[in-house]
């Protein structure tokens, strides 16, 4: 069975800025220059097979930003915002900051 060309991803000139400003900046965190690196790729025309063999990475994660950001440009989503983490869902917290804050002190009370 044949596979489908991977959608067509095509930046703006100012997303493009964003993007390789974020991958020439010392304190971007490494992944999200990796999302960087494979939306500037498959803007260039790299197909996912591709963008996963230059950069090292599954097939299955070049094709996943790719989508994650065709998603995100059809809504408006700001750019950072797009190339971030997703919220995770979880228990949560059970305790409050000033909680944890409160018992470290008071430990150092006694120390």
């Amino acid at each position: 069975m044949p596979r489908l060309a991977p959608k067509e991803l095509k930046l703006e000139a100012k997303e493009r800025e964003h993007l390789e400003k974020l991958i020439n900046r010392h304190t971007t965190e490494q992944q999200i220059a990796l999302r960087a690196k494979i939306v500037l790729l498959a803007d260039e025309g790299e197909n996912n097979r591709e963008i996963a063999r230059k950069l090292k990475i599954s097939r299955k994660m070049a094709s996943q930003w790719r989508e994650r950001w065709i998603a995100g440009q059809a809504k408006g989503i700001e750019i950072t915002e797009r190339i971030k983490d997703a919220e995770r869902s979880g228990a949560p917290a059970k305790f409050k900051p000033e909680q944890i804050l409160g018992s470290v002190l008071n430990l150092w009370k006694h120390i």
